[in-house]
């Protein structure tokens, strides 16, 4: 017979992460706030920032995202972990860009072999880029694509998008300003300014005590899966605060001396998120005992992910991703 603690146990987990990450309680009220409690918010799809705003926020509008990216500059869109593209904070951008990205190199190198791009063409089109946006400021996917081809920079298929992406991986470029729909492309010193990264240990150590604030309680997989990190990382950021951390007897941790609500319904505009991840029983027997959980509609991603559900993930999310250039949106 199996242990009928199991589901509440479950169900009171997945209602803690749901408090955690703000898609319950009090709504947020500025922009750079969300990510600001996540650390960073999945923005790949071109709507999926702004959707991720809207649920955890109340009287913000598309044009407060737009007036975050362009007049305030508080927050940015790259990529970072996992190689996929987040919204994150421009402060809390050099923690994230120092340990997220170097794991990425390898897989992005490869990838511009694929597409045709050599070692001697990508350096030559990272040094284009950079000389294009420090005369005339931000540009336009689409503009900076049509400059490189015109170059003879090999442009086809998957091969902007990768120059792009290793652009982002050096800390030169980040999607910064809205031009229109379009999302432009700045370099990193000059719209946020000269960047320093942290020291490597208190960055681990910081990055674990803001995962959990954001999407605990969690373990050592979730923070490395999340991340993008090897285990090793994951373990020592977590052993570096360990007196900040409380053990939980379902062997999950948390930040110690902070209340979480377990309360369900979420809010109307969280509702609409995937709470799912992977293996979808928690979720579903959750469900099962209490109708009104959320439906899960597929394809958020980034909120089965984040409630810790695990999920296997797939290789080269750059690729995937594809050229969402003129997608326009928050993440295009």
């Amino acid at each position: 017979m199996g242990d009928d603690s199991v589901v509440p146990r479950q169900r009171a987990t997945i209602a803690e992460r749901i408090s955690a990450q703000g898609l319950s309680g009090e709504p947020l009220r500025d922009v750079a706030a969300v990510p600001g409690l996540l650390l960073a918010v999945q923005g790949q799809d071109p709507r999926g920032a702004r959707l991720a705003v809207r649920a955890r926020s109340e009287g913000l509008s598309a044009a407060d995202v737009d007036h975050a990216f362009t007049e305030e500059r508080s927050v940015l869109i790259t990529w970072l972990n996992r190689g996929t593209l987040h919204l994150v904070r421009r402060e809390d951008y050099p923690l994230l860009q120092s340990l997220t990205t170097p794991p990425l190199f390898t897989g992005n190198a490869r990838r511009l072999r694929q597409e045709g791009v050599s070692e001697a063409a990508a350096e030559r089109a990272l040094g284009l880029i950079e000389l294009w946006l420090a005369d005339e400021g931000p540009l336009s996917g689409p503009e900076l694509r049509e400059r490189l081809t015109s170059a003879d920079v090999p442009t086809a298929g998957q091969a902007f998008i990768h120059l792009m992406f290793l652009a982002a991986l050096r800390g030169l470029v980040v999607r910064g300003p809205m031009q229109g729909k379009q999302h432009a492309y700045a370099l990193v010193e000059d719209w946020l300014g000269p960047q320093r990264p942290p020291e490597r240990d208190a960055a681990l150590a910081e990055l674990a005590r803001r995962y959990l604030a954001g999407h605990g309680p969690a373990d050592e997989r979730d923070l490395a899966r999340w991340a993008g990190l090897p285990l090793r990382d994951a373990r020592a950021g977590l052993g570096a605060i360990a007196d900040e951390l409380v053990q939980r007897p379902d062997g999950l941790v948390d930040l110690a001396g902070r209340e979480r609500s377990t309360a369900l319904p979420l809010r109307p505009a969280a509702a609409r998120l995937d709470l799912a991840r992977g293996d979808r029983r928690p979720a579903q027997a959750a469900r099962h005992q209490q109708r009104h959980l959320p439906t899960v509609r597929p394809g958020r991603r980034a909120c089965r992910r984040d409630l810790g559900l695990r999920r296997r993930q797939g290789n080269d999310r750059a690729t995937r991703q594809g050229d969402e250039e003129g997608r326009g949106g928050a993440g295009g």
